[in-house]
């Protein structure tokens, strides 16, 4: 499976470590965030990588080179301006291919890569859902469990889970979409409506890196020793 990284925005609210650095190269504990992403997929074997990017783009690439010191292939999908989620992932499906691919956040950080499952023939997609940060107590989707194959994700229902920017997605997802810019969010509860939309509870370590304070939350997590 190939996977590709989102590192494309400008990270307004990491500012002012982003006005001259990518958001993927804020440093957590001495690393910079996309790294730790980039030797964990490496560990599961992943090792065909599409990275986006658009904000201070050269300095990325010059940074991670071919990925060949990670033990990984880099590929790069550059964008004048960022796409938003859903325009990055169509731009980059050359580079992708014609199977179901790993897409995650390159500002989110987890402990272990989640067990990848194998998705059905009725599905378009499969995300991995978190509890609800203190951020974000309202969540964004629910899973209905099924009496085989995988729970459903449903924009309705309880108990409430937060979309961890970590889901498996088939090429066919993006068929028929003639727009370069759009966010992902409106086509999976689109394609959620249908019944097209797998799920589960991941329930490792997960932090979104979106601000300055999460960011130094997670530094002192780190420093205590977390792997």
């Amino acid at each position: 499976m190939k996977a590709m990284i989102l590192a494309a925005g400008r990270g307004e609210r990491l500012r002012p470590l982003t006005d001259k650095l990518p958001k993927p190269l804020v440093s957590v504990a001495g690393k910079p965030l996309i790294e730790y992403h980039i030797e964990r997929l490496a560990a599961m074997g992943v090792t065909e990588l599409v990275i986006n990017c658009a904000w201070q783009a050269d300095k990325l690439i010059e940074h991670l080179g071919d990925g060949s010191r990670f033990g990984v292939t880099i590929h790069y999908s550059r964008e004048i301006e960022a796409l938003e989620t859903g325009g990055g992932i169509k731009k980059a499906l050359p580079l992708l291919g014609n199977a179901p691919f790993l897409v995650i956040n390159g500002d989110v950080f987890i402990d272990v890569m989640p067990e990848l499952p194998n998705l059905a023939a009725d599905t378009l997609a499969h995300l991995f859902l978190v509890d609800n940060p203190a951020q974000h107590p309202e969540g964004d989707f629910a899973l209905q469990p099924q009496t085989s194959g995988h729970s459903r994700v449903c924009d309705s229902g309880a108990p409430r889970y937060t979309f961890s920017g970590v889901g498996i997605y088939r090429p066919e997802l993006f068929d028929g979409i003639t727009e370069t810019h759009f966010a992902l969010a409106p086509l999976l509860r689109q394609k959620m409506a249908q019944g097209l939309i797998s799920g589960s509870h991941f329930t490792g370590y997960w932090c979104d890196v979106g601000t300055l304070d999460r960011l130094q939350q997670l530094e002192l997590r780190q420093a205590k020793g977390a792997v």
